[in-house]
């Protein structure tokens, strides 16, 4: 079976998050990043992981736009969604539902919220202001969940042992 993992990153958190499920996950898996411009095409691929970073309590727009113009594609398919944020608890289960559309998310069959990092050498001056003012934090920090990433993982493999009895 063919995994495809889209996501796109702004500092480099989802990217690296995106490592660590194409190492977990057996068979071919390709990676699309959206933020270049590499054509792969979603109908080639059993098992769909999609995710990205929230940024102002918001997932990217080309993580939006990709879902919302691939969703009757997506429907089809075996999904995985997964977040990246600093929020955990209520604040990361709301980001993580606001993050997809409603049809995704109750067709998902692996759905993971992997953490985040606030990375002040990747940030710009106007984006290390604000994560100083609003999360009161001064340096570099990460708090990427190892056990989520690896459940998650757990969740896909499982999809992709059913799909193979079939």
């Amino acid at each position: 079976m063919k995994t495809l993992i889209v996501y796109t990153t702004k500092h480099g958190c989802t990217e690296k998050c995106v490592d660590k499920l194409k190492n977990g996950i057996t068979g071919q898996v390709d990676v699309l990043n959206l933020k270049k411009s590499v054509k792969i095409d979603p109908n080639n691929y059993e098992i769909i992981i999609i995710g990205g970073s929230i940024h102002a309590g918001q997932i990217q727009k080309r993580v939006k736009r990709f879902c919302l113009n691939h969703l009757k594609l997506l429907t089809d398919k075996k999904i995985g969604l997964f977040i990246c944020c600093m929020e955990d608890g209520e604040t990361a289960a709301n980001q993580f539902k606001e993050a997809f559309p409603e049809e995704l998310m109750k067709h998902a069959s692996a759905k993971g919220i992997f953490g985040g990092e606030f990375n002040f050498d990747k940030m710009n001056f106007i984006e290390r202001l604000i994560v100083k003012k609003i999360a009161k934090i001064d340096k570099s920090v990460s708090n990427i969940n190892e056990e989520n990433i690896t459940e998650f993982v757990k969740q896909i493999t499982k999809l992709r042992d059913e799909n193979n009895k079939k």
